[in-house]
């Protein structure tokens, strides 16, 4: 059962200036696209073949001899989930239900900002920041390269690549600004809603 590179959820263009046509262009057709093939390819007449990617993942996690291909199955897993974190137009802030969740378990939506801004920032090396329930209660984490909240028990709601590819051709260097920049003109916040809810 092979996973499909799914297509972007808008157009190369849409996320201009925050994220350039170049950036989308480079990590989805490329590093996306290389993370799926390469997947698809190592499970290719195996026994994880007809299994959802979601369960591949759960399974060969932890095992170091499966670790090539946990890392294609969760870094293709991470960019699907990611793309749909943002829109044209997106930041500002949530409504309803998860805006009153995150009042009540990080006291407000801007100490949730600095908890996510921080995550982003100090994640050493390549990684990824999210926002997760696990156990009932929202909380902000990070992973290093592949890793992800479903080998931790944890849903994830929201995440923030903050592999280099993700931001260098925009920001360079500068990764405090793409992480702003996420968070005020890019957070698709109906899509991290419709995940609280389905929790």
């Amino acid at each position: 059962m092979a996973y499909t590179l799914p297509a972007l959820p808008y157009d190369y263009t849409a996320l201009e200036p925050y994220i350039s046509k170049s950036t989308l262009e480079f990590h989805h057709d490329k590093h996306h696209a290389a993370y799926v093939n390469n997947y698809n390819a190592a499970v290719a007449n195996t026994e994880y073949d007809s299994q959802a990617i979601e369960d591949v993942i759960k399974s060969v996690a932890g095992n170091p001899d499966k670790a090539g291909l946990f890392n294609n199955a969760a870094q293709a897993w991470n960019h699907s989930f990611y793309w749909q974190c943002m829109k044209p137009n997106g930041g500002g802030t949530p409504t309803g239900a998860l805006a009153d969740k995150i009042n009540a378990d990080f006291g407000s939506f801007d100490q949730f900002v600095e908890a996510f801004k921080a995550a982003g920032a100090t994640q050493f090396g390549s990684g990824w920041a999210w926002l997760v329930l696990e156990n009932g209660t929202l909380k902000v984490t990070k992973t290093g390269n592949a890793d992800l909240p479903l080998v931790h028990g944890q849903t994830a709601l929201l995440t923030m690549d903050v592999w280099e590819h993700a931001y260098y051709l925009d920001y360079q260097n500068k990764r405090p600004d793409y992480i702003n920049t996420f968070i005020t003109q890019l957070i698709n916040w109906d899509f991290v809603a419709s995940n609280f809810a389905a929790a």
